[in-house]
């Protein structure tokens, strides 16, 4: 396993697990302009494309983990805990947050096994299905 910064070349290959999760590819300028950041970093199996993660500092001035999203073939593997770990430690603020559904029990658990505790909910973005927030001290 090997976690990197991800690159332009890299584009395709996270777009491609990106829409493995969702069914298309309508995130693709949003990762696109993550990787020109320097905002997206991917974890690589055998030098293949594994997961991806997205973060920003624009939620209260404070590291926001947007996006974790592996490969459904690739889970179950640590990827989701290495990637959330290493943009923990290389964060650029003393705050990080992340989000999951209530539905999604799996990144619910993610979470809670790499040190993240609940900080609050936000209703009415997904119909029916609130956004539960966490939050870690780098």
């Amino acid at each position: 396993m090997n976690i990197v910064a991800a690159q332009m070349p890299d584009l395709q290959a996270i777009v491609q697990i990106d829409s493995e999760m969702i069914g298309n590819t309508s995130r693709r300028n949003m990762i696109e302009n993550a990787i020109k950041q320097k905002h997206c970093i991917l974890v690589k199996e055998n030098n293949e494309a594994a997961g991806f993660a997205i973060y920003d500092t624009n939620f209260f001035e404070c590291t926001f983990i947007s996006l974790v999203i592996v490969s459904p073939g690739k889970r179950r593997k640590g990827y989701a805990s290495q990637l959330l770990n290493e943009l923990v430690r290389t964060s650029p603020t003393e705050k990080v947050f992340s989000s999951a559904n209530r539905s999604n029990l799996s990144m619910q658990k993610v979470f809670e096994a790499n040190g993240f505790v609940e900080s609050g909910i936000v209703e009415n973005l997904d119909e029916g299905d609130p956004e539960i927030i966490y939050f870690q001290l780098k």
